[in-house]
């Protein structure tokens, strides 16, 4: 019995030690295969396939830098003194596990690409979000932002949203140019 209990609290520190790892993020370069990903699919913007999504690879390319800029200057704005860490399962399944379910949330008008855009534009995007990238780790650890269903994310927790973001986004663009 003595021997279950110790196995059972090895393997609950063990997922707590692995969850504070996978769910804090601090390099600067976080983003930086991700990035890479983004850009060999610019030239592929114009695939379409609407068995997995309504919206073109563009689309994903764009909504998907979008939303590195657009938390950047929610945390570079936000007041460190008004973060209030709380414990959140599903933010801490979905940020641990690297996944997001798809077409459970619709993205905020803020971060929606324009009606109209180029290959250009997007290529302009990540140009900014490139020199933007090692700026996070500069940022107060408390900066934060409001997330619809994680609550408020700090810097580290942000960073590694961004990650988990660009990734379920990268999986559709691959999903669309497969078939």
């Amino acid at each position: 019995m003595k021997k279950a209990i110790l196995i059972l609290l090895l393997l609950i520190a063990a997922t707590l030690i692995v969850t504070r790892i996978n769910m804090n993020v601090s390099d600067s370069e976080f983003l930086d295969d991700y990035l890479g990903e983004i850009e060999s699919f610019i030239d592929r913007g114009d695939s379409l396939n609407q068995e997995v999504s309504q919206v073109s690879v563009a689309w994903h390319l764009h909504h998907s830098l979008l939303t590195i800029d657009q938390i950047y200057m929610t945390l570079e704005t936000s007041d460190p003194e008004k973060f209030e860490s709380e414990i959140s399962a599903i933010r801490t399944l979905s940020l641990t596990g690297n996944f997001i379910p798809r077409g459970l949330a619709q993205s905020p008008d803020s971060v929606r690409p324009p009606e109209e855009f180029t290959n250009q534009d997007i290529k302009e995007l990540l140009d900014k979000i490139k020199r933007l990238e090692s700026k996070f780790t500069d940022l107060d650890e408390h900066s934060f932002f409001d997330h619809p269903y994680f609550g408020q994310l700090n810097r580290s927790h942000s960073m590694r949203f961004l990650q988990v973001h660009t990734n379920h986004h990268l999986k559709i663009i691959k999903d669309i140019v497969k078939k």
